[in-house]
């Protein structure tokens, strides 16, 4: 087990313990002021330095010493050595309500469209660096998920002012007042009325909320940015009063790869991937409290059968439930669930799938698995 460390307040007391560094991973610390240099002054054995700032000796002593020395890469719109998720604020930084099309200046659409730039064809160098970051996302997420987190997943295409976008609201809200951790793809539509949801779970104003974005109900979906369109979508999300919570209570799984999909503006925190098979699987794995699955399309579909894969050979952990909320869409319209149910025929997951149109009952079960932990 390697020991992480992030942060010089950290650093000082590991070697004060005297705590040598031998596989230790060190990341984004400043190391070139002279008084530091005696940190490093130890076994560094399969020592990582992530994006380490030292003075041309200490990097040669450190590299002696048995330390892999992994530099920050110059001109990057992001940061490869990520020890944290996002906020809604950093991704979002520099927009301006009041000048919708800001959005093309915040980090968010400028990493997107440093992605769109390479066109496919990723050099080494920036494979790598993506890589780097999706891990570092991966380990940030695990470190802020607790207990048994509950994922919903949905169409991006509900519009703020349709009945499906009212009711994933107060899907979120039952979800809240459970008190469940809850995930979702981070996007538009299903996956941001439900944040928006929990967080309101404790208030009376969800149906001023709703209100206030059924004003802007979407934005011109495709497969290129229109930065006015998003900006003044976002400006009427970041109009919604919001309380803040503790501790987040809603994460969104965004990722670049849709980037046209900018991440919505309700949840806390946002694990944004570049790679979207890992943000997909990932997305799944960590959702041990179970998932539900509102209306929507091939991309939903998807994961119904990539979830129930897992809790059918069980490979990561005993099957939890799967909930598919709308019995005509999932029975007729797409007919999922019928075969979800024949697969677990007999087996250990039959017990955590339903068919139901009732958010409540839904919540129910999602408790009992809790309980079973």
């Amino acid at each position: 087990m390697r020991t992480e460390i992030t942060d010089l307040d950290s650093l000082r007391h590991h070697r004060d313990q005297g705590m040598d560094l031998r596989n230790a991973v060190l990341t984004r610390l400043d190391l070139s002021p002279p008084h530091h240099d005696r940190l490093l002054r130890t076994a560094m054995d399969g020592a990582l330095l992530l994006g380490c700032v030292l003075t041309p000796e200490s990097a040669r002593r450190a590299e002696a010493a048995g330390a892999l020395l992994f530099p920050m890469v110059p001109d990057l719109p992001y940061e490869i050595y990520r020890s944290s998720l996002y906020t809604a604020a950093e991704l979002f930084d520099g927009f301006d309500p009041d000048r919708p099309e800001s959005y093309a200046d915040t980090p968010d659409a400028r990493i997107y469209q440093h992605v769109k730039a390479q066109c496919g064809h990723i050099d080494p160098l920036h494979a790598l660096t993506e890589r780097l970051h999706d891990h570092g996302i991966s380990e940030a997420l695990n470190d802020v998920l607790t207990g048994r987190p509950v994922a919903v997943m949905g169409g991006h295409a509900l519009t703020r002012d349709s009945a499906g976008y009212r009711a994933a609201v107060d899907l979120g809200v039952a979800l809240g007042r459970s008190g469940f951790t809850v995930l979702t793809g981070g996007g538009p539509g299903a996956m941001e009325a439900v944040p928006l949801g929990v967080r309101l779970s404790d208030s009376s104003t969800v149906d001023d909320a709703v209100r206030t974005l059924a004003a802007v109900p979407r934005f011109a979906s495709g497969t290129t940015v229109d930065a006015v369109e998003i900006g003044r979508w976002l400006a009427a999300g970041l109009a919604v009063d919001l309380p803040v919570s503790a501790s987040p209570r809603t994460i969104g799984i965004p990722t670049w790869f849709y980037g046209h999909e900018p991440p919505n503006p309700f949840c806390e925190l946002h694990a944004k991937y570049f790679a979207n098979s890992v943000r997909e699987d990932g997305l799944l794995a960590v959702a041990t409290g179970g998932i539900v699955y509102t209306p929507g399309s091939a991309g939903t579909v998807q994961e119904v059968f990539q979830d129930y894969t897992q809790n059918h050979y069980s490979s990561l952990g005993p099957p939890a439930p799967m909930v598919f909320l709308g019995t005509r869409f999932w029975t007729e319209e797409v007919p999922a669930a019928p075969l979800v149910r024949q697969l677990a025929r007999g087996r250990a997951a039959e017990q955590w799938i339903l068919v139901t149109d009732d958010a409540a009952e839904a919540v129910a079960l999602l408790e009992r698995y809790a309980a079973t932990a």
